[in-house]
């Protein structure tokens, strides 16, 4: 039986690799187990994979530099996801590699709701009632949240809070300081602190959110937990033209190369924006217009939450 090119499994630089490097020991350790797992002679894993027993010997033993598609094959005999074999943490107990199995192939909306009763569970949300007094708008830049939530907050006669404005407090500097300085791990960190004070302090409020609080499963989960969420929608020509708009002449540098790349950001982002318990279009309409749609939306579930209190 053929097995795949031994060049395929060199490190791409012709420098000798650690041959104790704790991450490919602990890469060949997870396919040794996994194989022992299955049940799976070496030779077996080498008939399954194509994959030389020579090179399957030394990614055992840690000192195989294997290349992606060496790993492509080994996971694909061992019928495991290639995360699992590089040590992604929910492949670390039997009860982990359970719910993985219960949830593989269920519908977005299935998995929703599994995550929302785990969120209950493990106390991660509001009660109900207060949940809906805080409005989380959310969306790319120049979607509209600041405008529309400070106009929102005055009709309903809360606090706005601008989420930015409060990370650049807990930060002590800007938010391209934040960025070019402590990078994008301490901005994420400033952003979770930033939210949850701003859950503690304002029980009842419209905060808009950074475009990328997705970005962060904690701090999405969090503000999903904690707050109603809309997903203010518009096209990526809209959004570049109301940033535009704002001064910020940035995106005319390079103007198709910027649009491409907002294209990308809002086609990555769609999927986590969707998770927003409501949506508002606000493209092709005036202002007027759109804050009326939005406190429609938000008046009657907001209202109810007050009367509760």
């Amino acid at each position: 039986m053929d097995t795949l090119d031994p060049d395929l499994a060199e490190p791409a630089t012709e420098r000798p690799s650690d041959p104790r490097d704790p991450f490919l020991t602990a890469l060949g350790e997870r396919v040794r187990s996994l194989r022992a797992r299955r049940g799976l002679t070496r030779k077996a894993l080498s008939q399954h994979s194509k994959v030389s027993e020579r090179h399957l010997a030394n990614l055992e033993l840690g000192v195989g530099n294997a290349s992606v598609l060496v790993l492509r094959e080994v996971c694909r005999a061992l019928d495991c996801p290639l995360p699992e074999l590089l040590g992604d943490e929910t492949s670390h107990s039997p009860e982990w590699a359970l719910i993985r199995d219960l949830l593989r192939g269920r519908s977005e909306d299935d998995l929703r709701r599994g995550r929302m009763a785990l969120t209950d569970l493990y106390g991660q949300s509001g009660a109900p009632d207060a949940r809906a007094q805080r409005i989380a708008l959310i969306g790319l830049r120049g979607a509209g949240k600041s405008t529309l939530g400070r106009l929102l907050a005055e009709s309903l006669d809360v606090p706005f809070v601008e989420l930015n404005t409060e990370i650049e407090r807990v930060g002590g500097c800007s938010l391209p300081e934040i960025h070019n300085l402590l990078g994008s791990a301490a901005y994420r960190r400033y952003e979770r602190r930033a939210l949850e004070e701003t859950i503690q302090l304002y029980p009842d409020a419209v905060i808009a959110t950074p475009g990328g609080v997705v970005s962060d499963p904690a701090n999405f989960n969090l503000l999903l937990g904690h707050c109603v969420t809309v997903w203010l929608k518009a096209t990526p020509e809209e959004h570049m033209a109301r940033v535009m708009a704002q001064g910020d002449l940035r995106p005319m540098a390079g103007n198709r190369e910027a649009m491409d790349d907002l294209k990308h950001i809002l086609a990555e982002r769609t999927p986590f924006y969707s998770q927003a318990d409501l949506q508002l279009e606000t493209g092709g309409k005036p202002l007027e217009q759109a804050f009326t749609e939005l406190r429609r939306l938000v008046e009657p579930m907001h209202s109810a939450a007050q009367g509760m209190h």
